[in-house]
């Protein structure tokens, strides 16, 4: 049977998707309102930054400006508000004790200088190749460097000029406290960390202070303080707000020698466009966006320059700023650029107001987010991935000898770690019950490695049968001889020998040393994931049943154990899983393959077309997706809901073909089927397109068509119309095409579906489709990104967009295919 697929998309068809070319207007009230949020923010924490480098108070206030006005106007991420970096306190001090102030402003210019070159160069994903301990532990050693420096001017006195000098001094300082600084900055502490509690109040004080909390913290705490101070009439250090010069406006070169100051353009360069990109990084995430880094580390650059021209710290991008931006509601770089006017208005009209807050108050606020930037969060997971001894000698290094020594002590504590680990390796000797030997190797095999493997091999008896089996990584030269000489002896004394890999159970080890690949199939001669490698010859094995246990030997051997802690803490602690994949049961499509996810991250529910039964649908409703969908979306609370639709579904071709409507009793198949009568009347009137290219055929037309249908259907659920109306559920379309491996997202303005592009591959990657995409789903795209960015305490440091777990070997991977052993076509 075939359909006429004729007529023109009338205007009532069309009303939900808006024309390719136009966007809609975003109105400005939200992003005034989140402007002023993130304004109240960055006046106290710039002048407070300000006053831990020794820098002129006003210089925090000129970076914000010019942070927030040029990198908004320029910078390749809209949502993201800089201004003073928090990580480069420690490293402005010591250029200001070293070369002055001026000088300062010069090497400020220089590296924004830098950055904007590198960003023409489009090398700014180069900067996020740093391991997370190094940030870490650099972002922990400097908060502690802060935090002992501002401690001195809590009690009443001044800051020495390094870490260890501070240290050294702080058991005088504490002897001779200045009582009214330390209440100030007492105060202070305690009014910014109980500020975010108040709503945890019981009975009307929770209500009040639910109120109350929607004021920043930082502005809350400095303002009571200030207050406080005013009304005591508190002989105290206040803030001076000298007026700007114009020859203070003009850089001044740095006097020393040539190498040192290459190396501080480099140091400034370095931390601030690190920070700035994983912050960048960050706030997409959290917006569902996806900015140009390059574009936005030539919008740093360009700031620093402003900045060093006018006078101002040097600048990067701040995680706490850009959170209150994303979490105040802001919709564009409105936001940004507003905040950076209401500063630089703040700095010329409030001159007065600002002059009566007390330095301890400014320094207590400075000290607690230097202090945050310690989070034991980071090392537990620090710790869970066995970086430890890199964090913590990073965080020595940063606080004994300075910020960019410190980072170099702990790449080179990384490298060596990481070189010791490669040269590690495993040698197990199981005796079977026959009296034979079985030597498994794990790991790189080098020379470091020959004698533990010498040391095995001969406690082995003479005269036994043994089986060498190792993992396939790696076999340098002095192993190989190691095992070729003990082999040879060992079979002249009546044993035997064989060496096989795991990698490939058909490659056997010759007695001459050369890797023989058998000639016929044996009953392991097919694996079922190796991965995936000859699956297509695994119907010579008679046993389906037989190959699926095959399959979960494999798992119990090398995945099972990588993933038991894991899966035992989902035990505990149950599942909590982020979004609801609703998908074909199709046997080819693996979802945690295409969306790079592990146990407990989808929920996901599978049938024949990835059908969303419409309710009250006569004769065609089947209330378990329903149920599903409410579970998910009721109880497991999920943020997103992704329908996905695959290329060549058979149940496309059935719905193209008539088998609902076909004469006589139906069948299960075909009452279910019914359920796609909604997107063949979609496909006559109003079918989805691709924006990247034409569909290939009419069932291709129709699989897309049909997800935009179900999206449609998924709304009729109660459960769902409400979240989405709340603005706390996301409802996706997705489609892979097998062919191409290409996985494709709905932008639900246009109506057609867009390439979801791998990180770092050629071209742009369309933000309106990464806006609508899933965390899973856009997973893939973000893995390098994921594993670069980080993150931190409250203080202005960027936040970790994905923790990675270690994955099992030989290309394995903890999820539903690998169970079984399975590949795409293998297991459904």
């Amino acid at each position: 049977m075939t359909l006429d697929i004729s007529g023109a998309p009338i205007a009532s068809d069309t009303t939900d998707h808006a024309p390719p070319g136009r966007r809609p207007r975003v109105p400005w009230a939200p992003d005034l309102s989140a402007s002023l949020v993130v304004f109240l923010i960055a006046v106290p924490f710039s002048l407070g930054i300000a006053l831990a480098t020794g820098a002129p108070l006003t210089s925090g206030l000129a970076a914000a400006a010019v942070g927030g006005i040029v990198v908004g106007l320029f910078g390749g991420t809209p949502l993201q508000v800089s201004g003073p970096s928090a990580a480069l306190t420690v490293i402005t001090a010591g250029l200001i004790s070293q070369y002055g102030w001026q000088a300062t402003c010069a090497i400020t210019l220089a590296a924004g200088l830098l950055q904007l070159l590198l960003g023409v160069r489009r090398v700014a994903r180069t900067a996020l190749a740093v391991s997370p301990a190094i940030v870490h532990g650099m972002l922990a050693g400097v908060g502690l460097t802060i935090a002992i420096a501002q401690l001195h001017v809590v009690l009443g006195g001044s800051p020495q000029s390094s870490a260890t000098a501070n240290l050294l001094a702080l058991p005088g300082q504490l002897a001779v406290p200045h009582p009214a600084a330390l209440a100030v900055g007492t105060v202070t502490a305690v009014v910014l960390l109980g500020w975010p509690r108040l709503n945890r109040l019981p009975g009307r004080a929770g209500v009040f202070g639910s109120r109350l909390v929607r004021v920043p913290g930082p502005l809350a705490a400095v303002a009571f303080a200030t207050t406080l101070s005013v009304a005591l009439d508190l002989r105290l250090a206040r803030v001076e707000l000298p007026a700007w010069q114009p020859h203070d406006l003009v850089p001044d070169l740095p006097h020393g020698p040539l190498p040192a100051v290459l190396a501080a353009v480099l140091t400034v360069t370095a931390v601030a466009s690190v920070e700035s990109l994983l912050s960048a990084v960050a706030v997409d995430r959290m917006s569902h966006r996806t900015g140009d880094l390059d574009r936005e580390l030539r919008g740093q650059g360009l700031a620093n320059m402003v900045s060093g021209l006018v006078g101002g710290l040097p600048i990067a991008g701040g995680a706490v700023r850009s959170t209150a931006n994303v979490r105040a509601g802001a919709t564009s770089r409105r936001s940004s650029i507003l905040h950076g006017v209401w500063v630089l208005a703040a700095a010329l009209a409030l001159t007065g107001g600002l002059r009566r807050i007390p330095l301890s108050a400014l320094a207590a606020l400075v000290l607690v987010v230097g202090l945050q930037m310690v989070s034991f969060a980071h090392i537990r997971k620090v710790h869970r991935h066995r970086e430890f001894p890199v964090y913590l000698t990073t965080v020595a290094g940063v606080v004994l000898l300075g910020v960019l020594p410190g980072v170099a002590l702990g790449a080179a504590t990384a490298v060596l770690l990481a070189l010791y680990r490669l040269t590690r390796a495993h040698v197990d000797v199981l005796t079977g019950p026959d009296g034979s030997f079985t030597v498994e190797t794990h790991g790189p095999l080098t020379f470091t490695a020959v004698p533990r493997l010498s040391r095995s091999l001969a406690g082995i008896p003479a005269g036994a049968d043994v089986a060498v089996v190792h993992d396939g990584s790696f076999l340098d030269h002095a192993a190989y001889e190691t095992l070729h000489s003990w082999r040879t002896g060992y079979q002249a004394g009546g044993g035997r020998v064989s060496m096989v890999t795991h990698r490939q159970d058909d490659e056997v080890l010759d007695p001459d040393g050369t890797v023989r690949t058998g000639s016929s199939p044996g009953p392991h001669r097919c694996r079922a994931w190796t991965p995936w490698v000859g699956h297509h010859c695994v119907e010579q094995q008679e046993d389906p049943h037989g190959r699926l246990l095959d399959g979960v030997r494999v798992f119990q051997l090398h995945t099972a154990p990588l993933v038991r802690p894991e899966l035992a803490r989902l035990a505990r602690e149950g599942q909590t899983p982020s979004q609801l994949f609703l998908t074909c049961a199709d046997s080819r499509m693996v979802t945690s393959m295409i969306t790079n996810s592990g146990p407990g991250d989808l929920f996901t529910v599978r049938n024949v077309g990835n059908l969303v039964p419409a309710p009250f649908e006569p004769g065609a409703a089947d209330d378990s997706v329903a149920a599903a969908v409410q579970y998910a979306v009721e109880v497991l609370e999920v943020g997103s809901i992704t329908v996905c639709g695959h290329s060549g579904c058979g149940a496309m071709k059935a719905l193209l073909d008539g088998l609902h409507e076909q004469p006589g009793p139906p069948t299960p198949l075909a009452r279910w089927l019914r359920n796609g009568r909604g997107s063949l009347d979609r496909l006559r009137r109003v079918p989805a397109e691709f924006t990247a290219r034409p569909v290939v055929d009419l069932v291709e037309q129709l699989c897309i068509t049909n997800v935009v249908q179900q999206l449609d259907q998924l709304l009729a659920n109660p459960a769902v119309e409400r979240r989405v109306a709340e603005g706390t559920l996301r409802l996706v379309g997705m489609y892979f095409d097998f062919a191409t491996a290409q996985a494709y997202v709905l932008d639900r303005e246009s109506g057609r579906f867009s390439p979801v592009e791998a990180l770092g591959a050629p071209g742009e990657t369309s933000p309106r489709a990464h806006a609508h995409a899933p965390a899973a789903a856009v997973m893939a795209a973000t893995a390098v990104a994921s594993a670069a960015s980080t993150s931190a305490a409250d203080c202005d440091t960027p936040e970790r967009v994905k923790e990675f777990e270690e994955v099992p070997p030989s290309g394995t991977d903890p999820s539903d295919a690998t169970r079984t052993g399975g590949g795409p076509g293998l297991a459904a």
